[in-house]
């Protein structure tokens, strides 16, 4: 695999891994009862993007390495 190849596979894990973990954990205004005037009541309170973000970054570097390792091994035969 390429670097290349690699960065793509990587960007790609990323956002499959990143749209998985997205809605862990998350409670809408509704029910919290934390209502901010001029929002949707089904916002999240506390969103978390960064924690997220950085699972997101853990998921791929690991489906990245595994494609890393399986690639090549399936097309030398």
């Amino acid at each position: 695999m390429t670097i290349a190849s690699g960065v793509v596979v990587f960007v790609l894990c990323w956002w499959i891994c990143f749209f998985a973990v997205l809605p862990i954990g998350v409670r809408g205004q509704f029910e919290d009862g934390a209502h901010t005037p001029g929002t949707e009541e089904g916002a999240p309170v506390r969103p978390m993007i960064w924690k997220k973000a950085l699972w997101a970054s853990i998921g791929a570097a690991v489906l990245t390495a595994i494609a890393a390792v399986v690639v090549p091994l399936l097309l030398a035969e």
